[in-house]
C-alpha cells in the first residue's frame, strides 16, 4: 500500500472514530451540557425543598402560636389590642386636600373636653 492509501484511510479512521463520540443527536458535548443542567435543575429543586420546608414550619408555628399570631396581625394588617392603645397610619394626602392652594390643609386637633 501506498502512503497515498494509507493517509486517506487513516483519515477516514479519525473521521469514523470523532463522529462515534461526537456525532449524531447525543454527541459527548450534548451529554455534557445536559449533566450540567440536571445538576443545575437539581440545585433548584433543593433550594424549593428547603423553602417549602421552612413555609411548613412557619404555617405551624401560625396555627399554634399566640404571640406570633398577634405579631403577624399587628405588622400585617395593622391591628390593635382593645385596651387603650392606638395605631398611628400615614397616608399620603389627597389630591382634594390640595386643590388650588399648592398647600396641604391640616387638620386641627380638637383638645379633650
Amino acid at each position: 500500500m501506498s502512503w497515498v492509501k494509507r493517509a486517506v484511510w487513516t483519515a477516514i479512521g479519525v473521521g469514523v472514530a470523532a463522529f462515534a463520540v461526537q456525532g449524531g443527536e447525543y454527541g459527548t458535548s450534548d451529554l455534557l451540557a445536559q449533566r450540567a443542567r440536571r445538576q443545575a435543575l437539581q440545585a433548584e429543586v433543593d433550594s424549593l425543598q428547603r423553602q417549602v420546608d421552612s413555609l411548613r414550619t412557619l404555617e405551624k408555628r401560625l396555627r399554634s402560636d399566640p404571640v406570633l399570631q398577634e405579631r403577624v396581625a399587628r405588622e400585617e394588617f395593622g391591628m390593635v389590642r382593645g385596651d387603650r392603645e392606638l395605631l398611628y397610619r400615614f397616608a399620603e394626602p389627597r389630591v382634594s386636600d390640595t386643590a388650588g392652594t399648592g398647600r396641604v390643609r391640616t387638620a386641627r386637633a380638637r383638645p379633650d373636653s
